[in-house]
């Protein structure tokens, strides 16, 4: 599609759009401000560059696409790619154990933020903020499959210093970026089979983290989030940071809950929980991902739930309150296309419910009139807004609908293929 052919289109697609009340220019501005972060764990299946064994802690990535990253350098190659592709800056989320330590084997306890001086070079070159998270999993002392709630003092101290160097590691991210950098706690920590004592992890859970947040970090340095899951493999029947116990952690001790939209029973609404736990907190993580059936971490497609949480942040002008970041890892597709396709999908989500006459629709359903409410709200499914999200990719100076592929697959042919 040619670019006057997109904006002719554009044109009528604004045309339509006013019909409704909907200023699509407005909308475009209003995008463009919208910062995902960008997981860097798509690029190597969740491997980082510490070599310490296997996948654990029911993390689990299928597949063995090939071109996978294997460097520092290849994976940041790999990103330069798929953010060229995405319109619009955002930031990018990084583990742990995607440190450079020039062959040295550093335990996860010393790291420092020299060991990813490397990736804030890179950020700052590109006038990206970094988001971090340490790594509980796929470790020696992670094995019992207890970490920051483990019985074992060794093992919770362990851990302790490694989610506390984190800490610092993102505050001096958040320094040297001018960005201040969303710091998630998640641990594996659970059962196989039914506890006799669920109370006892749980307190010391809580005990860990008020240790870790016991040092003052400005929070224009570092907002700290907390992440509940429902079940995990190896933690079918018992999860000891459970939703209920980080929303309530997070309530009590004033930080941000993350909620991640495949840590949840298929049949509970992600986007139901937004509104619910901001009533009570300041700021709120997402991650974003999408669940086949257990929490299985697909690419983000442009589906019902993505758009009821994109709905429900713009809708209720969340947006200065919720921090935005994709989560999934596929390695049986290309996963540079991987990252391209969840990003822009997340953020046509976004485009769509910016789109909607919120407040008509609100007016609508204080006057009591559901009908129409119903009504209107299956009238702007059939709107144009491909066409407004043509002219977004346009103004971005990205390819429209899906011509970014052709970079895509010529990168394979010349980048990938050579790693394999």
């Amino acid at each position: 599609m040619t670019p006057k052919t997109i904006e002719r289109n554009y044109r009528a697609a604004r045309d339509r759009y006013a019909e409704f009340g909907v200023d699509t220019d407005r909308a475009l501005r209003q995008l463009a401000a919208i910062r995902l972060s960008v997981h860097c764990w798509q690029g190597d299946d969740v491997g980082g560059f510490e070599r310490s064994g296997a996948l654990d802690g029911g993390i689990q990535a299928t597949g063995n696409y090939p071109g996978k990253a294997g460097t520092p350098d290849e994976l940041r190659s790999d990103l330069d790619l798929a953010f060229s592709l995405i319109p619009g800056r955002h930031r990018l989320n990084l583990h742990s154990i995607y440190a450079e330590t020039g062959g040295k084997k550093i335990p996860r306890d010393e790291l420092e933020p020299e060991h990813f001086e490397g990736w804030m070079s890179w950020a700052g070159r590109r006038k990206l903020g970094i988001d971090f998270n340490g790594t509980f999993f796929s470790h020696p002392m992670a094995a019992s499959g207890f970490t920051l709630s483990s019985r074992d003092e060794s093992v919770r101290r362990f851990w302790v210093r490694h989610a506390r160097g984190c800490r610092r590691i993102a505050a001096a991210m958040g320094r040297k970026l001018g960005s201040p950098s969303v710091v998630n706690i998640w641990i594996p920590d659970g059962s196989k089979d039914m506890p006799a004592d669920r109370r006892t992890p749980r307190e010391i859970l809580r005990k860990s983290l008020d240790e870790v947040f016991g040092e003052r970090i400005s929070p224009k340095l570092v907002l700290d989030a907390v992440e509940g899951k429902l079940f995990g493999i190896g933690s079918e029947s018992y999860v000891v940071g459970s939703h209920d116990f980080y929303l309530g952690y997070a309530v009590a001790n004033r930080k941000l809950l993350c909620l991640d939209s495949g840590h949840f029973h298929p049949t509970e609404s992600v986007p139901d929980k937004i509104s619910a736990v901001l009533s009570v907190l300041d700021e709120i993580l997402l991650h974003v991902s999408r669940g086949v059936r257990w929490d299985s971490d697909h690419v983000v497609i442009l589906s019902d739930e993505m758009r009821g949480i994109a709905e429900e942040v713009i809708w209720n002008g969340y947006l200065d309150r919720v921090h935005i970041g994709l989560d999934y890892f596929d390695a049986s597709i290309n996963r540079v296309a991987a990252w391209v396709i969840g990003a822009r999908s997340a953020l046509l989500a976004f485009l769509i419910a910016l789109l909607a006459p919120a407040q008509k629709l609100r007016e609508l359903e204080k006057a009591g009139d559901n009908t129409s409410r119903l009504a209107l709200m299956e009238a702007l499914k059939g709107l144009p807004f491909g066409a407004v999200w043509d002219y977004r990719c346009l103004a971005a100076g990205v390819p429209a609908g899906d011509g970014w592929m052709r970079q895509v697959k010529e990168y394979e042919r010349s980048v990938l293929a050579a790693r394999a």
